[in-house]
């Protein structure tokens, strides 16, 4: 099966085909699968070289002339390394933008840690205004990808990995799905997180909800979820745990609530090993996430008695 990332060139490549607006700024990574989109469309097809500052500083100046870039790099050098252009350029300009990023928390150990991007998520939920999708499939990669680009000129985030659920599903761009109904609580999965939740939840008495765009957030989602099993709600992020979890806090601010935040740890991991090793390490296998999942809605189904 194809990647998320496979998906990108092709799709933007007819993209750039199709729309006028529509232009690419690279900093070297990914160049190869735009060279013939290049060759067609060279004043819509920019290399910047290995320059991550001027690779978003030039898609905003695009963008105030009225075009629709797509930018793409590795995660860590498209949020982190350029943040001060992603918050001024961009965001203080009111500048839009299609980020796509690549690599993801650890999609390239072998890499180090200056290709892992766990905290890219949280990193873009200091800014205001910004639309954050998270596929799981890349299916839902293209689907989204579409979305992005003709989102008029809104500011979004796509954040691509090599982590993929076994087939995609219906996504809108806005809304949560519930993919399994219970009685005992929401498990809400994002992106490549859900294979891994069905298969740690399997036989629980919960709801498992399915999200690939978080920001915004489906408050009204998971509030309809909540009033048919409760407020315990675990959260599964494929980046920094805990992320979602003032989303979720919000979105039930006026009833009583426990949340749960899963996702990558802050401690960095020196021996880089395999993406495999690096989910298990993270609790985020379908054992791990099991016997966490277990303790949360096991101890909000306790009841004690006072004599």
């Amino acid at each position: 099966m194809d990647t998320m990332r496979d998906r990108l060139a092709p799709v933007v490549s007819r993209l750039l085909d199709e729309d006028p607006r529509v232009a690419v700024v690279l900093a070297e990574i990914g160049l190869d699968g735009f060279r013939e989109a290049m060759r067609r469309h060279p004043e819509r097809v920019i290399n910047v070289g290995i320059r991550e500052q001027l690779l978003v500083g030039a898609a905003a100046g695009l963008a105030l002339t009225g075009l629709r870039p797509v930018v793409h790099t590795f995660a860590s050098f498209l949020v982190e390394r350029p943040f001060e252009q992603v918050k001024l350029d961009l965001g203080h300009q009111d500048a839009g933008a299609v980020l796509v990023s690549a690599a993801a928390s650890f999609d390239w150990p072998a890499g180090g840690y200056t290709h892992m991007s766990p905290g890219d998520v949280a990193l873009l939920d200091t800014l205001d205004g910004w639309t954050v999708h998270v596929p799981g499939h890349p299916d839902e990669a293209e689907t989204l990808l579409r979305h992005a680009v003709a989102a008029g000129d809104d500011k979004v985030y796509v954040r691509l990995s090599v982590l993929s659920n076994r087939r995609g599903r219906a996504t809108d761009g806005e809304h949560l799905v519930t993919v399994r109904e219970g009685r005992s609580g929401v498990v809400l999965a994002v992106g490549p997180m859900l294979d891994a939740v069905l298969a740690a939840t399997e036989g629980m008495d919960v709801t498992v909800l399915y999200a690939t765009t978080v920001r915004p957030f489906d408050a009204a989602g998971l509030r309809r979820a909540t009033q048919a099993t409760g407020t315990d709600v675990v959260l599964v992020e494929p980046y920094l745990a805990g992320t979602s979890t003032r989303a979720v806090s919000e979105a039930l601010a006026d009833v009583p609530h426990r949340v749960l935040g899963l996702g990558v740890g802050r401690r960095e991991l020196r021996r880089y090993g395999t993406v495999e090793e690096h989910v298990a390490a993270h609790g985020l296998d379908a054992q791990g996430l099991r016997e966490r999942i277990g303790r949360f809605v096991g101890a909000g189904r306790r009841v004690t008695t006072a004599v």
